[in-house]
């Protein structure tokens, strides 16, 4: 079961300042090894994860596996949007959501990535995520992304 930490009213110059944010705070946490934050921005650069959607953009920014120490999840939603690279594009994206991934099995990480990106497609999700106090949105987010209920799966 992942941990789903929330972090809203913050706001970052670059996204390497969001990413070093992520690394220090998922240190803090005990949820990543000490490998984890240079890991994540050296994965960003070369791999960027800026996704433009119908109406906004997110960032799923993550790497390999072996820097985890627990699953876990960290939204972000920064005051302002972040400029990250776009994951298809040479362009940058103005993200309002991060997701930071920290996936201690590979498989599992393919099947929340695909999770994500099928969910994310609908702008009511992204919307709701987006619009959701931030006291509610880690439950939110379980609730949509990480343990849809049977009906929603039936559709």
């Amino acid at each position: 079961m992942s941990h789903v930490f929330v972090r809203t009213g913050i706001e970052f110059e670059t996204c390497q300042q969001a990413l070093a944010h992520i690394g220090e705070e998922m240190l803090a946490k005990g949820v990543v090894h000490a490998s984890y934050p240079a890991a994540l921005l050296e994965r960003e650069l070369n791999y960027p994860t800026g996704i433009a959607l119908e109406r906004h953009a997110v960032a799923i920014p993550h790497c390999e596996a072996v820097h985890a120490k627990s699953p876990a999840i960290y939204l972000i939603r920064p005051d302002k949007p972040v400029n990250f690279q776009q994951a298809d594009d040479d362009g940058e994206v103005p993200v309002s959501l991060i997701i930071a991934l920290i996936v201690e099995n590979p498989a599992a990480q393919m099947k929340l990535l695909r999770r994500l990106f099928s969910e994310l497609q609908n702008p009511q999700t992204l919307d709701m995520l987006l619009a959701t106090p931030a006291e509610q949105l880690a439950a939110c987010f379980r609730e949509t992304i990480l343990e849809p209920s049977s009906c929603a799966q039936a559709s």
